[in-house]
């Protein structure tokens, strides 16, 4: 659950930006959820008990997927880019943007071995 300001605003950078559905959204209770494949994230207002300034969250989101580069296209002239997508000793090419809350979202692809990588 995501902490937000603007229920639609979250909803909208997930769908149109990343590619997520919609699944629910019910602005009157300020809480949504987006879905893409087995990922889903919900979005909500904090409630009344809750102290809330604006969202924040120290550590970031990771999504190991396939495909980073194009992912990568899509995103690097429209995302606020943390970092541009690399290559890591660690086994992993990937990519850091912020969404619309400031929330740090990481997407990266495991390395194949030597010579099996094809990029242009």
């Amino acid at each position: 659950m995501l902490y937000t300001s603007d229920i639609e605003e979250s909803v909208n950078f997930y769908t149109q930006q990343l590619g997520f559905a919609c699944k629910t959204l019910e602005p009157e209770w300020g809480w949504a959820s987006v879905q893409l494949g087995t990922i889903r994230i919900m979005f909500s207002r904090p409630n009344a008990h809750t102290y809330f300034e604006h969202p924040f969250f120290t550590g970031s989101f990771y999504f190991n997927m396939e495909d980073v580069d194009t992912l990568w296209e899509k995103l690097k002239d429209t995302a606020t880019v943390c970092y541009p997508i690399e290559d890591f000793e660690y086994g992993m090419r990937e990519f850091a943007i912020y969404d619309n809350n400031g929330y740090l979202l990481q997407f990266g692809q495991e390395l194949k071995p030597e010579g099996e990588n094809v990029r242009e």
